[in-house]
Protein backbone atom coordinates (compact mmCIF):
# COMPACT_ATOMS: atom_id res chain seq x y z
CA UNK A 1 0.00 0.00 0.00
CA UNK A 2 1.15 3.44 -0.76
CA UNK A 3 2.69 5.51 2.04
CA UNK A 4 0.36 8.04 3.65
CA UNK A 5 -2.55 6.12 2.16
CA UNK A 6 -3.22 3.39 4.70
CA UNK A 7 -6.97 3.54 5.37
CA UNK A 8 -7.99 3.86 8.98
CA UNK A 9 -11.24 2.20 8.08
CA UNK A 10 -13.11 0.89 5.07
CA UNK A 11 -15.26 2.98 2.81
CA UNK A 12 -18.58 4.13 4.23
CA UNK A 13 -21.98 2.86 3.15
CA UNK A 14 -22.45 3.52 -0.52
CA UNK A 15 -18.69 3.70 -1.14
CA UNK A 16 -17.83 0.01 -1.34
CA UNK A 17 -14.81 -0.76 -3.46
CA UNK A 18 -15.20 -3.25 -6.27
CA UNK A 19 -13.56 -6.61 -6.67
CA UNK A 20 -10.14 -5.78 -8.14
CA UNK A 21 -10.06 -5.90 -11.93
CA UNK A 22 -7.35 -7.55 -13.95
CA UNK A 23 -4.57 -5.26 -15.19
CA UNK A 24 -5.63 -6.05 -18.77
CA UNK A 25 -9.14 -4.84 -18.04
CA UNK A 26 -7.81 -1.68 -16.41
CA UNK A 27 -5.65 -0.98 -19.46
CA UNK A 28 -8.61 -1.55 -21.77
CA UNK A 29 -10.46 1.01 -19.70
CA UNK A 30 -7.61 3.49 -20.05
CA UNK A 31 -7.50 2.86 -23.79
CA UNK A 32 -11.16 3.78 -23.92
CA UNK A 33 -10.32 7.00 -22.10
CA UNK A 34 -7.84 7.91 -24.83
CA UNK A 35 -10.68 7.72 -27.36
CA UNK A 36 -13.22 9.46 -25.15
CA UNK A 37 -11.14 12.48 -24.13
CA UNK A 38 -11.09 14.27 -27.51
CA UNK A 39 -14.90 14.09 -27.62
CA UNK A 40 -15.10 15.52 -24.12
CA UNK A 41 -12.75 18.32 -25.08
CA UNK A 42 -14.82 19.17 -28.13
CA UNK A 43 -17.89 19.49 -25.95
CA UNK A 44 -16.07 21.45 -23.28
CA UNK A 45 -14.40 23.92 -25.56
CA UNK A 46 -11.37 25.86 -24.38
CA UNK A 47 -12.71 27.07 -21.05
CA UNK A 48 -15.25 26.37 -18.36
CA UNK A 49 -18.85 26.05 -19.52
CA UNK A 50 -20.00 28.05 -16.52
CA UNK A 51 -17.13 30.50 -16.45
CA UNK A 52 -18.32 34.05 -16.01
CA UNK A 53 -22.08 33.40 -15.87
CA UNK A 54 -22.27 33.14 -12.09
CA UNK A 55 -24.23 29.89 -12.29
CA UNK A 56 -23.81 27.02 -9.86
CA UNK A 57 -20.89 24.69 -10.43
CA UNK A 58 -20.59 21.15 -9.09
CA UNK A 59 -17.14 19.54 -9.04
CA UNK A 60 -16.75 15.80 -8.65
CA UNK A 61 -13.83 14.73 -6.45
CA UNK A 62 -12.49 11.18 -5.96
CA UNK A 63 -9.81 10.07 -3.53
CA UNK A 64 -8.69 7.06 -1.49
CA UNK A 65 -8.07 6.83 2.23
CA UNK A 66 -9.82 6.11 5.49
CA UNK A 67 -12.48 7.93 7.45
CA UNK A 68 -10.00 10.33 9.02
CA UNK A 69 -8.80 11.50 5.59
CA UNK A 70 -12.37 11.70 4.36
CA UNK A 71 -13.35 14.00 7.21
CA UNK A 72 -10.33 16.26 6.71
CA UNK A 73 -10.86 16.47 2.96
CA UNK A 74 -14.57 17.13 3.26
CA UNK A 75 -13.88 19.90 5.78
CA UNK A 76 -11.36 21.53 3.44
CA UNK A 77 -13.77 21.34 0.48
CA UNK A 78 -16.55 22.77 2.64
CA UNK A 79 -14.25 25.68 3.44
CA UNK A 80 -13.79 26.29 -0.30
CA UNK A 81 -17.57 26.33 -0.77
CA UNK A 82 -17.90 28.76 2.12
CA UNK A 83 -15.53 31.13 0.31
CA UNK A 84 -17.02 30.35 -3.13
CA UNK A 85 -20.75 29.64 -2.57
CA UNK A 86 -21.37 28.97 -6.27
CA UNK A 87 -19.12 25.89 -6.12
CA UNK A 88 -20.21 22.63 -4.49
CA UNK A 89 -18.70 19.17 -4.56
CA UNK A 90 -19.79 15.66 -5.34
CA UNK A 91 -17.42 13.74 -3.06
CA UNK A 92 -16.50 10.06 -3.43
CA UNK A 93 -13.86 8.19 -1.48
CA UNK A 94 -12.94 4.62 -0.72
CA UNK A 95 -10.21 2.47 0.77
CA UNK A 96 -6.99 2.05 -1.19
CA UNK A 97 -7.81 -1.44 -2.43
CA UNK A 98 -9.52 -1.29 -5.81
CA UNK A 99 -9.25 2.50 -6.09
CA UNK A 100 -7.45 2.53 -9.41
CA UNK A 101 -9.73 -0.15 -10.82
CA UNK A 102 -12.66 2.12 -9.96
CA UNK A 103 -10.93 5.18 -11.42
CA UNK A 104 -10.29 3.35 -14.70
CA UNK A 105 -13.90 2.19 -14.78
CA UNK A 106 -15.22 5.71 -14.18
CA UNK A 107 -13.06 7.28 -16.88
CA UNK A 108 -13.76 4.52 -19.41
CA UNK A 109 -17.48 4.73 -18.68
CA UNK A 110 -17.64 8.42 -19.51
CA UNK A 111 -18.15 9.53 -15.92
CA UNK A 112 -14.67 10.62 -14.80
CA UNK A 113 -14.16 12.77 -11.71
CA UNK A 114 -13.15 16.38 -12.35
CA UNK A 115 -10.53 16.19 -9.61
CA UNK A 116 -8.88 12.98 -8.49
CA UNK A 117 -6.09 11.72 -6.29
CA UNK A 118 -3.36 9.68 -7.98
CA UNK A 119 0.12 8.39 -7.13
CA UNK A 120 3.36 7.80 -8.97
CA UNK A 121 2.39 4.22 -9.77
CA UNK A 122 -0.15 5.50 -12.29
CA UNK A 123 0.52 9.17 -13.04
CA UNK A 124 2.58 8.50 -16.18
CA UNK A 125 0.06 5.92 -17.35
CA UNK A 126 -2.89 8.34 -17.11
CA UNK A 127 -0.90 11.27 -18.49
CA UNK A 128 0.31 9.16 -21.42
CA UNK A 129 -3.29 8.45 -22.40
CA UNK A 130 -4.29 12.14 -22.28
CA UNK A 131 -6.49 11.66 -19.24
CA UNK A 132 -4.81 14.35 -17.14
CA UNK A 133 -4.88 18.07 -17.88
CA UNK A 134 -1.50 19.75 -18.46
CA UNK A 135 -1.31 22.23 -15.58
CA UNK A 136 1.78 23.97 -16.92
CA UNK A 137 -0.13 26.93 -18.32
CA UNK A 138 -1.85 27.55 -15.01
CA UNK A 139 1.52 27.36 -13.26
CA UNK A 140 3.06 29.82 -15.71
CA UNK A 141 0.17 32.28 -15.38
CA UNK A 142 0.28 32.15 -11.58
CA UNK A 143 -3.25 30.76 -11.29
CA UNK A 144 -1.62 27.69 -9.79
CA UNK A 145 0.95 28.98 -7.32
CA UNK A 146 3.80 26.53 -6.82
CA UNK A 147 6.40 29.15 -5.91
CA UNK A 148 6.73 27.75 -2.38
CA UNK A 149 7.17 24.13 -3.53
CA UNK A 150 10.61 22.51 -3.41
CA UNK A 151 11.76 22.38 -7.02
CA UNK A 152 12.23 18.61 -7.11
CA UNK A 153 8.75 18.13 -5.63
CA UNK A 154 7.21 20.13 -8.46
CA UNK A 155 9.31 18.39 -11.11
CA UNK A 156 8.21 14.98 -9.86
CA UNK A 157 4.76 15.73 -11.29
CA UNK A 158 6.02 16.35 -14.84
CA UNK A 159 5.41 13.66 -17.46
CA UNK A 160 6.75 14.14 -21.01
CA UNK A 161 7.19 17.84 -20.36
CA UNK A 162 3.66 18.35 -19.04
CA UNK A 163 2.65 19.02 -15.45
CA UNK A 164 0.27 16.10 -14.94
CA UNK A 165 -0.15 16.31 -11.17
CA UNK A 166 0.40 18.67 -8.25
CA UNK A 167 1.87 17.18 -5.10
CA UNK A 168 -0.74 16.97 -2.34
CA UNK A 169 2.11 16.38 0.10
CA UNK A 170 5.80 15.58 0.32
CA UNK A 171 7.55 12.46 1.52
CA UNK A 172 10.96 10.81 1.34
CA UNK A 173 12.59 7.54 2.29
CA UNK A 174 13.33 7.01 5.97
CA UNK A 175 15.40 4.42 7.84
CA UNK A 176 13.53 3.97 11.12
CA UNK A 177 15.39 2.38 14.03
CA UNK A 178 14.64 1.23 17.57
CA UNK A 179 16.35 3.85 19.68
CA UNK A 180 15.32 2.24 22.98
CA UNK A 181 17.03 -1.03 22.04
CA UNK A 182 20.26 0.71 21.06
CA UNK A 183 20.46 2.96 24.12
CA UNK A 184 19.68 0.05 26.44
CA UNK A 185 22.61 -1.91 25.01
CA UNK A 186 25.04 0.99 24.71
CA UNK A 187 25.09 0.82 20.91
CA UNK A 188 25.51 3.78 18.54
CA UNK A 189 22.56 5.05 16.54
CA UNK A 190 22.77 4.99 12.74
CA UNK A 191 23.49 8.32 11.08
CA UNK A 192 22.69 9.97 7.78
CA UNK A 193 25.64 9.57 5.43
CA UNK A 194 26.91 6.18 6.65
CA UNK A 195 27.79 3.93 3.71
CA UNK A 196 25.89 0.75 2.89
CA UNK A 197 28.81 -1.36 4.12
CA UNK A 198 28.95 0.68 7.32
CA UNK A 199 25.22 0.14 7.81
CA UNK A 200 25.56 -3.62 7.39
CA UNK A 201 28.57 -3.73 9.75
CA UNK A 202 26.55 -1.70 12.29
CA UNK A 203 23.59 -4.09 11.89
CA UNK A 204 25.89 -7.07 12.45
CA UNK A 205 27.19 -5.44 15.64
CA UNK A 206 23.62 -4.88 16.86
CA UNK A 207 22.70 -8.51 16.14
CA UNK A 208 25.69 -9.85 18.08
CA UNK A 209 25.05 -7.61 21.09
CA UNK A 210 21.25 -7.84 21.31
CA UNK A 211 20.38 -11.03 19.41
CA UNK A 212 17.99 -8.85 17.40
CA UNK A 213 19.01 -8.62 13.73
CA UNK A 214 20.23 -5.11 13.08
CA UNK A 215 18.33 -4.47 9.87
CA UNK A 216 15.50 -5.70 7.73
CA UNK A 217 16.89 -7.01 4.43
CA UNK A 218 15.63 -4.38 1.92
CA UNK A 219 16.63 -6.19 -1.26
CA UNK A 220 12.92 -6.54 -2.11
CA UNK A 221 12.25 -2.86 -1.36
CA UNK A 222 12.13 -0.77 -4.52
CA UNK A 223 12.67 2.43 -2.51
CA UNK A 224 16.02 1.21 -1.22
CA UNK A 225 17.04 -0.23 -4.59
CA UNK A 226 16.13 3.07 -6.28
CA UNK A 227 18.20 5.18 -3.88
CA UNK A 228 21.13 2.78 -4.22
CA UNK A 229 20.92 2.96 -8.02
CA UNK A 230 20.97 6.77 -7.96
CA UNK A 231 24.10 6.63 -5.84
CA UNK A 232 25.70 4.52 -8.59
CA UNK A 233 24.86 7.13 -11.23
CA UNK A 234 21.91 5.06 -12.50
CA UNK A 235 18.15 5.31 -12.03
CA UNK A 236 15.11 3.10 -11.90
CA UNK A 237 13.97 4.28 -15.33
CA UNK A 238 15.56 6.05 -18.25
CA UNK A 239 13.02 7.40 -20.69
CA UNK A 240 10.68 4.53 -21.55
CA UNK A 241 13.23 1.88 -20.58
CA UNK A 242 14.74 0.41 -17.43
CA UNK A 243 17.60 2.46 -16.02
CA UNK A 244 19.56 -0.52 -14.71
CA UNK A 245 21.13 -3.76 -15.92
CA UNK A 246 21.21 -7.39 -14.80
CA UNK A 247 24.67 -6.68 -13.41
CA UNK A 248 23.34 -3.85 -11.24
CA UNK A 249 20.61 -6.05 -9.77
CA UNK A 250 23.09 -8.88 -9.20
CA UNK A 251 25.35 -6.54 -7.22
CA UNK A 252 22.36 -5.37 -5.17
CA UNK A 253 21.23 -8.91 -4.38
CA UNK A 254 24.78 -10.00 -3.55
CA UNK A 255 25.17 -7.08 -1.15
CA UNK A 256 22.24 -8.38 0.90
CA UNK A 257 23.18 -12.04 0.60
CA UNK A 258 26.42 -11.02 2.30
CA UNK A 259 24.45 -9.24 5.01
CA UNK A 260 22.28 -12.32 5.58
CA UNK A 261 25.34 -14.57 5.71
CA UNK A 262 26.81 -12.31 8.42
CA UNK A 263 23.65 -12.48 10.53
CA UNK A 264 22.98 -8.77 10.11
CA UNK A 265 19.44 -9.47 8.87
CA UNK A 266 16.69 -11.85 9.97
CA UNK A 267 16.03 -15.23 8.38
CA UNK A 268 14.08 -15.38 5.09
CA UNK A 269 10.75 -16.22 6.78
CA UNK A 270 11.02 -13.13 8.97
CA UNK A 271 12.25 -11.00 6.07
CA UNK A 272 9.14 -12.09 4.19
CA UNK A 273 6.98 -10.75 7.04
CA UNK A 274 8.79 -7.42 6.80
CA UNK A 275 8.23 -7.29 3.04
CA UNK A 276 4.51 -6.87 3.74
CA UNK A 277 3.23 -3.35 3.21
CA UNK A 278 1.13 -3.43 6.40
CA UNK A 279 2.74 -0.89 8.73
CA UNK A 280 1.87 -3.06 11.74
CA UNK A 281 4.09 -5.84 10.36
CA UNK A 282 7.23 -3.75 9.97
CA UNK A 283 10.03 -5.51 11.84
CA UNK A 284 11.12 -2.42 13.78
CA UNK A 285 7.78 -2.52 15.66
CA UNK A 286 7.36 -6.29 15.87
CA UNK A 287 10.78 -6.50 17.54
CA UNK A 288 12.23 -8.78 14.87
CA UNK A 289 14.77 -6.25 13.56
CA UNK A 290 16.29 -3.02 14.82
CA UNK A 291 15.51 -1.08 11.62
CA UNK A 292 12.86 -0.91 8.88
CA UNK A 293 12.97 0.77 5.48
CA UNK A 294 9.86 2.91 5.17
CA UNK A 295 8.66 6.39 4.23
CA UNK A 296 9.54 9.14 6.70
CA UNK A 297 5.92 10.18 7.17
CA UNK A 298 5.04 6.68 8.44
CA UNK A 299 6.74 7.42 11.75
CA UNK A 300 3.49 8.26 13.61
CA UNK A 301 1.79 5.03 12.47
CA UNK A 302 4.87 3.00 13.40
CA UNK A 303 4.98 4.62 16.83
CA UNK A 304 1.38 3.58 17.50
CA UNK A 305 2.51 -0.04 17.28
CA UNK A 306 5.39 -0.01 19.75
CA UNK A 307 6.17 1.33 23.21
CA UNK A 308 9.82 1.82 22.26
CA UNK A 309 11.27 5.14 21.17
CA UNK A 310 12.04 5.28 17.47
CA UNK A 311 14.52 7.35 15.48
CA UNK A 312 14.72 8.06 11.76
CA UNK A 313 17.58 8.95 9.39
CA UNK A 314 18.14 8.88 5.64
CA UNK A 315 18.88 5.68 3.79
CA UNK A 316 22.60 4.78 3.70
CA UNK A 317 24.97 6.39 1.21
CA UNK A 318 24.91 9.89 -0.23
CA UNK A 319 21.61 11.50 0.88
CA UNK A 320 21.50 13.61 -2.28
CA UNK A 321 20.20 10.45 -4.00
CA UNK A 322 16.93 11.08 -2.17
CA UNK A 323 14.48 13.71 -3.35
CA UNK A 324 11.33 15.56 -2.38
CA UNK A 325 8.80 12.94 -3.47
CA UNK A 326 5.11 13.56 -3.96
CA UNK A 327 3.34 11.27 -1.52
CA UNK A 328 0.40 11.58 -3.92
CA UNK A 329 -0.96 14.09 -6.42
CA UNK A 330 -4.07 16.01 -7.32
CA UNK A 331 -4.83 15.73 -11.04
CA UNK A 332 -7.55 17.23 -13.23
CA UNK A 333 -9.49 15.32 -15.88
CA UNK A 334 -8.56 16.83 -19.22
CA UNK A 335 -12.17 16.81 -20.40
CA UNK A 336 -13.64 18.51 -17.34
CA UNK A 337 -16.16 21.26 -18.13
CA UNK A 338 -14.89 23.24 -15.15
CA UNK A 339 -11.13 23.04 -15.56
CA UNK A 340 -10.36 26.57 -14.37
CA UNK A 341 -12.39 26.10 -11.20
CA UNK A 342 -10.91 22.66 -10.51
CA UNK A 343 -7.39 24.07 -10.79
CA UNK A 344 -8.40 26.84 -8.39
CA UNK A 345 -9.56 24.17 -5.93
CA UNK A 346 -6.13 22.51 -6.10
CA UNK A 347 -4.48 25.88 -5.59
CA UNK A 348 -6.69 26.37 -2.53
CA UNK A 349 -5.94 22.93 -1.06
CA UNK A 350 -2.17 23.41 -1.25
CA UNK A 351 -1.85 27.15 -0.56
CA UNK A 352 -4.73 28.38 1.60
CA UNK A 353 -3.48 28.58 5.23
CA UNK A 354 -6.81 27.43 6.69
CA UNK A 355 -7.14 24.52 4.28
CA UNK A 356 -3.55 23.39 4.80
CA UNK A 357 -3.98 23.58 8.57
CA UNK A 358 -7.14 21.47 8.30
CA UNK A 359 -5.49 18.82 6.11
CA UNK A 360 -2.37 18.70 8.28
CA UNK A 361 0.07 15.92 7.36
CA UNK A 362 -2.44 13.23 6.41
CA UNK A 363 -1.20 13.23 2.80
CA UNK A 364 2.40 13.91 3.76
CA UNK A 365 4.11 17.16 4.66
CA UNK A 366 2.44 20.24 3.13
CA UNK A 367 3.94 21.02 -0.29
CA UNK A 368 4.02 24.75 0.46
CA UNK A 369 7.15 25.04 2.62
CA UNK A 370 6.02 28.26 4.33
CA UNK A 371 2.80 26.61 5.46
CA UNK A 372 4.68 23.41 6.30
CA UNK A 373 6.71 25.38 8.83
CA UNK A 374 3.49 26.63 10.45
CA UNK A 375 2.06 23.10 10.61
CA UNK A 376 5.32 21.94 12.18
CA UNK A 377 5.07 24.62 14.87
CA UNK A 378 1.60 23.46 15.88
CA UNK A 379 2.23 19.69 15.64
CA UNK A 380 1.79 17.93 18.98
CA UNK A 381 2.65 14.36 17.96
CA UNK A 382 6.37 13.74 18.73
CA UNK A 383 6.63 11.15 15.95
CA UNK A 384 5.20 13.60 13.43
CA UNK A 385 7.63 16.24 14.62
CA UNK A 386 10.41 13.72 13.93
CA UNK A 387 9.08 13.13 10.42
CA UNK A 388 8.93 16.84 9.71
CA UNK A 389 12.39 17.43 11.17
CA UNK A 390 14.13 14.68 9.21
CA UNK A 391 12.62 15.95 5.97
CA UNK A 392 13.56 19.51 6.85
CA UNK A 393 17.14 18.34 7.44
CA UNK A 394 17.22 16.28 4.26
CA UNK A 395 15.71 19.09 2.20
CA UNK A 396 19.12 20.76 2.36
CA UNK A 397 20.65 17.62 0.80
CA UNK A 398 17.98 16.53 -1.69
CA UNK A 399 19.13 15.97 -5.24
CA UNK A 400 17.07 16.52 -8.40
CA UNK A 401 13.97 14.38 -8.76
CA UNK A 402 13.98 11.37 -11.05
CA UNK A 403 11.42 11.03 -13.80
CA UNK A 404 7.98 9.86 -12.79
CA UNK A 405 7.83 6.04 -12.99
CA UNK A 406 6.67 4.68 -16.33
CA UNK A 407 3.73 2.42 -17.17
CA UNK A 408 4.26 -0.97 -15.58
CA UNK A 409 5.86 0.41 -12.41
CA UNK A 410 3.51 -1.51 -10.11
CA UNK A 411 4.49 -4.74 -11.85
CA UNK A 412 8.18 -3.85 -11.55
CA UNK A 413 7.79 -3.42 -7.78
CA UNK A 414 6.00 -6.75 -7.47
CA UNK A 415 8.62 -8.53 -9.56
CA UNK A 416 11.43 -7.11 -7.41
CA UNK A 417 9.83 -8.65 -4.33
CA UNK A 418 9.43 -11.97 -6.13
CA UNK A 419 13.03 -12.05 -7.37
CA UNK A 420 14.53 -10.85 -4.09
CA UNK A 421 12.64 -13.49 -2.13
CA UNK A 422 13.87 -16.17 -4.55
CA UNK A 423 17.39 -15.08 -3.65
CA UNK A 424 16.61 -14.75 0.07
CA UNK A 425 15.20 -18.28 0.27
CA UNK A 426 18.02 -19.71 -1.82
CA UNK A 427 15.71 -20.73 -4.65
CA UNK A 428 18.00 -18.82 -7.00
CA UNK A 429 21.47 -17.31 -6.89
CA UNK A 430 21.65 -13.49 -6.89
CA UNK A 431 22.64 -13.63 -10.59
CA UNK A 432 19.77 -15.94 -11.50
CA UNK A 433 17.25 -13.88 -9.53
CA UNK A 434 18.55 -10.71 -11.21
CA UNK A 435 18.08 -12.22 -14.67
CA UNK A 436 14.53 -13.28 -13.78
CA UNK A 437 13.74 -9.80 -12.49
CA UNK A 438 15.06 -7.88 -15.49
CA UNK A 439 13.29 -10.23 -17.92
CA UNK A 440 9.99 -9.82 -16.07
CA UNK A 441 10.42 -6.01 -15.89
CA UNK A 442 11.21 -5.76 -19.59
CA UNK A 443 7.96 -7.57 -20.32
CA UNK A 444 6.00 -5.45 -17.83
CA UNK A 445 6.96 -2.11 -19.39
CA UNK A 446 6.69 -3.25 -23.02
Amino acid sequence: MHPATTPTAGAPAGRHHRTPLSRRRVLRGLAAVALAVPLALTAAGCGDDDAGDGGPIKISVFWWGGEARATLTEDALALYTKKHPEVTFEKTWQANQGYFDKLATLTAGGNPPDLFQIDDNYLAEYAGRSTTLDLGGYRDSGKLDVSKFPRSLLEYGVVDGKLAGVAAGENTQGLVYNKTLLVKNGLPEPTTGMSWEQHIAWAEQVAKKTRVPGTQDPSADYKAFWVWLRQQGKDLYKGKELGFTVEDVTTWFELWKGARDRGATPTPDVIHQGNATDITKQLVVTGKAATSWVWANQMPDLKKNTKDELGVVAYPGDPSAQWARASMYWSVFKGSKHRDVVVDVINFLVNDPEAVALLGTDRGLPSNTDLRAKVSETATDPAMKQSIQVEADLAQKFGPSPQVPIKGHSKVKAELTKAAENAQYGRATPAQAAQQFVAACTSAIA
